[in-house]
């Protein structure tokens, strides 16, 4: 999800294309929350 949001956000920059750049930032930062929150009661955590 991190590595999508990375995608986007370039070539969002790239074509200038706002819309591209938001989803990329919010999909990095939502991947980033599901990476460092433990989800179902797991202790692992995976960086």
């Amino acid at each position: 999800m991190i590595t999508l949001g990375l995608i986007l956000l370039i070539i969002g920059l790239i074509a200038k294309m706002s819309i591209l750049w938001t989803i990329g930032l919010v999909l990095i930062v939502v991947g980033l929350i599901l990476n460092l929150v433990p989800i179902g009661g797991t202790r692992r955590r995976v960086f």
